[in-house]
């Protein structure tokens, strides 16, 4: 399938921001690097960045372990503001995320870099990139939001590395877009700290959260991480109006015994309650972890039982076909309210405000009108500026997209 182009406006400097560097040396003098908010200087001359709890204590010139922030002239920059490495227009239900505005396309894209360091990460090619200056696309939030409106997006997704690093751009992405009616979506490992979290979170309308497993030892161990602080994200995402589902990636011997399926779960409805869903997904041999085989799809039934047991109401499983594991139920009367074949619905049972039609219960999400029609496809778009300039020249032309479909 080939690509859907689009033309737009270059990145420009956001006001009082400066501009990345193409190699591992950072400069305020490139227009992808900017200044951010989220540091404070130690007493030793180090400068520790605070967006995330692995806190890099940094010299002049160093990057975090993330790749993307660094320290540059006393102050900690995000080198990677306005650029990506990709956009596509997916199926909002690939977030995933089931309950909002299902069947509708999202304009998905990431940048490069990660603050976690997942031995079997199933992005690595993008979120342990660090070769900035291989980046595919680039643009500013008004062309990004332009582009998302022209190509028919309810939404707009932060995805295939963490916006927690890039949270600058995504923030001002994601209000270009509100002012143009889109939603703006965060697909996040919550690995971030709580004032952070609370800027990022507030700019966004829904998000799905990667809880990697619920065991402290394997935060530890395999991600290089520390579950408290996802869970501290989880318990914020509850007490604002973001909508928001959970993921788990079932890998085999590693975080799949029913005892820690059943923590998780009994810790999920005390604190999340059954109304959040809740997707266990399979796992695929990748990056460090290429021993381990596939997650069989008996292990997800499995997870999926032992969850409805415990009182969630909406439990998914995925990467592998399960018609049961992928269709949304009425928790009042049980009966299916939205079937799905992988990514295309086919049954829907839903008013336009998200009530049952065979009983009238009202089903946890955002529902606003009729379901998409998007289905299973993933269009690739490639953004360039009209006249046929590249992406990377810095000329400014008004946004225009060729068709979406």
């Amino acid at each position: 399938m080939g690509s859907t182009e689009v033309d737009v406006d270059p990145p420009r400097r956001r006001p009082e921001r400066a501009g990345s560097a193409g190699d591992d040396r950072l400069s305020l003098d490139d227009p992808f690097t900017v200044p951010t908010d989220y540091w404070h200087p130690l007493p030793d001359g180090r400068i520790q960045c605070d967006v995330c709890p692995r806190a890099c204590k940094l010299h002049e010139g160093q990057r975090g372990l993330c790749f993307v922030r660094g320290r540059v002239d006393d102050q900690v920059v995000l080198a990677s503001y306005g650029r990506s490495s990709g956009f596509c227009v997916d199926p909002i239900e690939k977030k995933p995320l089931n309950h909002f505005l299902p069947g509708t396309p999202v304009l998905s894209f990431g940048t490069a870099g990660c603050n976690l360091a997942c031995r079997f990460c199933q992005n690595w090619d993008i979120s342990k990139s660090r070769e900035i200056d291989t980046l595919a696309s680039a643009a500013g939030p008004e062309a990004l939001a332009r582009a998302a409106e022209q190509l028919g997006c309810r939404s707009i997704a932060f995805t295939y590395n963490d916006p927690t690093i890039f949270l600058e751009y995504a923030m001002d992405v994601a209000d270009a877009c509100r002012e143009r009616g889109i939603k703006a979506v965060a697909v996040s490992a919550g690995y971030i700290n709580e004032a952070a979290c609370r800027d990022l979170y507030s700019h966004m309308d829904a998000a799905n959260i990667d809880l990697k497993a619920f065991s402290e030892q394997f935060y530890r161990k395999v991600t290089f991480g520390k579950l408290d602080n996802v869970l501290a994200t989880l318990d914020h995402l509850r007490e604002t109006d973001v909508w928001f589902e959970v993921t788990t990636l079932l890998i085999p011997g590693q975080n799949d015994s029913d005892d820690e399926i059943a923590k998780q779960c009994d810790w999920f409805a005390e604190h999340l309650g059954p109304d959040v869903p809740l997707h266990f997904t399979a796992f695929h041999p990748d990056f460090k972890m290429r021993d381990i085989p596939r997650t069989p799809p008996a292990t997800l039934r499995r997870a999926r039982q032992l969850a409805r047991e415990r009182g969630l109401h909406h439990v998914y499983t995925g990467n592998v076909h399960d018609a049961d594991g992928q269709t949304t139920y009425c928790p009042s009367c049980g009966k299916p309210v939205i079937v799905r074949d992988w990514y295309v619905l086919g049954e829907y049972r839903l008013t336009d405000d998200g009530h049952c039609v065979h009983c009238g219960a009202s089903v946890a999400g955002v529902f606003a009108g009729p379901p998409g029609e998007w289905g299973s496809r993933r269009q690739p778009v490639r953004l360039v500026e009209r006249g046929g300039r590249g992406p990377h020249d810095r000329r400014t032309s008004p946004v225009t997209a060729d068709g979406a479909r």
